[in-house]
């Protein structure tokens, strides 16, 4: 057994029991509202309930994703399933528009009061979630609601001039006024996410529209919201592609950025969704079973711009967001673009060899494991400083749930196996 063998083990046996011992028992014991239906989702440091007043249809559909995502990889235990088709009953009852049909944005926590907006930033994961929540329990409502949530998108938010998705839109699917809900608005978060869920979707479908889909988002973004020559992607375009200073989507919860920000709205980019981006086009292209050689270039641009600019080599972790054309500019460590990096820097060094890739995740597994996680508890604070220092000790809220740091374990151990697998050859 080599050095390499020895370090993947141990790193796999870390990253499988805090997803086991910690994640899932923290979700399981606490996140179903047994009141009203759905899932709770606020907890301070110590798992906490946390005064919970709205329901949001993203981190709603999120813990449906979870516990579907649960029942695939746990199918001997039926608690998953159970809790992923209580979401589901919850987010038909409550979110579904029978008059104009999608999902609606938010309501109060006991399903009342929706906020009617169409906002594809949710919708996207309610494709997402449906579509596993099929492949995770065999329940076609899933499917059934996954497939009208994608033909509503194709109908409504196409925008047939320019290309891409129309992002904040009316209960009847106009589109929104410029501004903060950015109906002017298209920006690389949204439509990544797209990609993701048409890919869950054609995995549940095998539809060729929902492949053909899957394709063209692709193309999008590689060729238009990938900025080639300073090997990262732009936060935010107006509806030509012309890329502007980034906004927040629509969102009342904590609409304000927390923390470090730039002096001025600027170009930025995201190193969290830079790298995430790799791993999810990866998974997107061998889904749709096509060639990953014309994009390897670009997939191989963005991680080396991370590892460049965004990994703090001396301290650990990866940073909030950078310049357009260079270095990190908010210095702050979040908890989703570091779970997401630790997907995206192994998924890179699992496709391209380069060991700088499995250095990046070390730094910020160990980061992470320093001064993000909570030991005893189980899940990760929102936010640090570059030090380590808690900006925000919280460990869940209506827009952090299992999502991020669930997914990474369970991404990151399955690609901890098949390298250790193909260390042993």
């Amino acid at each position: 057994m080599n050095d390499q063998q020895i370090s993947l083990i141990d790193l796999h046996a870390q990253i499988n029991h805090h997803l086991t011992h910690g994640i899932i028992p923290f979700w399981l014991d606490r996140s179903v509202d047994h009141e009203y239906g759905g899932y709770y989702t606020n907890f301070n440091e110590q798992g906490l309930r946390l005064p919970m007043p709205e329901k949001y249809l993203n981190t709603q559909m999120r813990m449906v994703w979870w516990f579907s995502r649960l029942a695939r990889e746990y199918p001997t235990q039926p608690v998953y399933a159970q809790l992923a088709s209580k979401g589901v009953d919850f987010m038909l009852q409550h979110f579904w528009d029978t008059a104009f049909d999608g999902w609606y944005w938010k309501t109060r926590r006991d399903g009342s009061d929706p906020d009617q907006g169409k906002v594809v930033y949710g919708q996207s994961f309610a494709i997402y979630a449906l579509s596993e929540y099929t492949l995770g329990t065999g329940d076609l409502r899933g499917l059934e609601y996954a497939r009208k949530t994608f033909d509503l998108l194709q109908k409504f938010c196409v925008d047939t001039r320019w290309g891409g998705y129309y992002e904040n839109l009316e209960r009847d699917w106009k589109i929104s006024a410029p501004g903060f809900t950015g109906g002017d608005r298209k920006s690389l978060d949204t439509h990544m996410h797209l990609m993701e869920a048409f890919t869950n979707l054609y995995t549940a479908s095998q539809e060729e529209i929902h492949r053909r889909k899957l394709l063209e988002i692709v193309d999008l973004i590689a060729n238009r919201m990938v900025d080639a020559e300073n090997r990262c992607g732009l936060n935010q375009f107006d509806a030509s592609f012309k890329p502007i200073p980034a906004i927040a989507i629509r969102r009342t919860f904590n609409a304000e950025r927390i923390g470090e920000s730039p002096e001025k709205p600027t170009e930025t980019t995201s190193f969290g969704h830079n790298v995430e981006l790799v791993w999810l086009m990866r998974l997107a292209l061998d889904t749709a079973d096509v060639s990953r050689e014309p994009y390897q270039a670009t997939m191989r641009a963005l991680l080396d711009h991370a590892v460049q600019e965004g990994v703090d080599w001396d301290l650990g972790g990866i940073y909030r967001d950078g310049a357009r054309g260079g270095q990190a500019i908010v210095l702050e460590k979040e908890f989703w673009q570091n779970a997401e990096s630790l997907v995206g820097f192994l998924d890179g060094y699992e496709q391209f060899g380069d060991p700088k890739y499995l250095q990046a995740f070390v730094k910020i597994w160990q980061f992470a494991k320093d001064f993000m996680i909570v030991d005893g508890v189980g899940e990760w604070r929102m936010l640090v400083d570059k030090h380590g220092k808690p900006i925000v000790t919280d460990l869940a809220n209506e827009w952090k749930v299992a999502y991020h740091t669930g997914r990474a374990m369970l991404e990151c151990n399955k690609r901890l196996v098949q390298l250790i697998a193909s260390a042993e050859k």
